[in-house]
């Protein structure tokens, strides 16, 4: 199935607009310098990470009624972001009127920034690859192992320990490199997380090495408990972009490679794994998050009557 792109151009337009997270510093407002628009009921938190010797901020948004005397005793769903100075900010415009008309059931937003202090390219090619590169580039790859034990092991804990949550009802969600991250933490730690959203995921990295860690995980488990969604845009193969030839991938066909990935897993048969994929029709590598995104949150979170 497919959903139209443009109709939901709209919603990334509004939802990737900079904004402010309520809590950080805010200049001094004059005619020439006014205030940042803040996004409400939010919060940084800063963790200067024990066992990656980084810093790195974790964004929080809370939902409506969080703090309402009734709710004091109700913990809620919590949904991970990688790449958060994007994902965040998409994921809060795109709940807020869901959210605020009863439409979704209210969970927490937690986006992972990148490390402080660096280049955010190097931070996210470092942390969401779970493998050395095999190519030969200057930044360092196969950080992954390490950025889920921060994850696991220092982010969590400091969420729970802070909010309300429910521990049995975690999300993970990501784009490209985090997508490609994501599938990776399914095949090794699938019950850290219960859904795990992922959108344009590089399943192409290193000679398509997530297919080698879906046929490892075969042969040592009879069972995969998660539910994942895919998605991808259906220009993100090589010549489907059109007019905008810039937009499309040079080599992988991951439209191809998404639809691989979910033959192989439905064809486990894994009592305890739901499947989810979509093709995103019009969308470019660079703006099918969005989409995918409210896509899934719909299917988990929809308040269905």
């Amino acid at each position: 199935m497919s959903t139209s792109f443009n109709a939901s151009l709209l919603l990334l337009l509004l939802a990737i607009c900079p904004l402010a997270v309520a809590g950080s510093p805010a200049p001094t407002a004059t005619p020439a310098n006014p205030p940042a628009f803040q996004i409400e009921r939010s919060a940084v938190h800063t963790i200067a990470s024990v066992k990656l010797k980084r810093s790195y901020d974790l964004y929080v948004k809370l939902p409506p009624g969080y703090d309402k005397p009734e709710n004091v005793q109700r913990k809620y769903p919590v949904l991970y972001l990688t790449d958060g100075p994007y994902t965040f900010q998409v994921a809060s415009g795109v709940t807020r009127v869901p959210f605020n008309h009863g439409t979704f059931e209210d969970f927490i937003l937690v986006g992972l920034s990148y490390a402080q202090g660096d280049d955010p390219v190097v931070s996210r090619e470092r942390d969401l690859t779970p493998l050395v590169d095999l190519r030969s580039k200057s930044t360092p790859t196969g950080g992954g192992p390490a950025y889920l034990d921060f994850i696991r092991d220092e982010a969590i804990p400091l969420i729970e320990k802070t909010y309300r949550t429910d521990p049995r009802r975690r999300s993970l969600a990501g784009q490209s490199y985090g997508g490609l991250f994501g599938i990776w933490v399914m095949f090794n730690e699938p019950e850290l997380f219960q859904n795990y959203i992922l959108t344009s995921a590089s399943l192409w990295y290193n000679k398509k090495a997530m297919f080698d860690a879906e046929t490892a995980y075969a042969k040592t488990h009879a069972d995969l408990k998660a539910n994942l969604y895919m998605a991808i845009g259906s220009t993100e193969y090589p010549g489907g972009c059109g007019d905008a030839p810039s937009q499309c991938p040079d080599g992988p066909n991951m439209v191809a490679q998404q639809a691989e990935m979910l033959k192989r897993l439905a064809s486990r048969k894994y009592k305890s794994l739901a499947l989810h994929g979509k093709v995103v029709e019009g969308a470019f590598h660079t703006t099918t998050f969005p989409v995918g995104l409210l896509w899934a949150l719909q299917d988990v979170y929809l308040i269905r009557k």
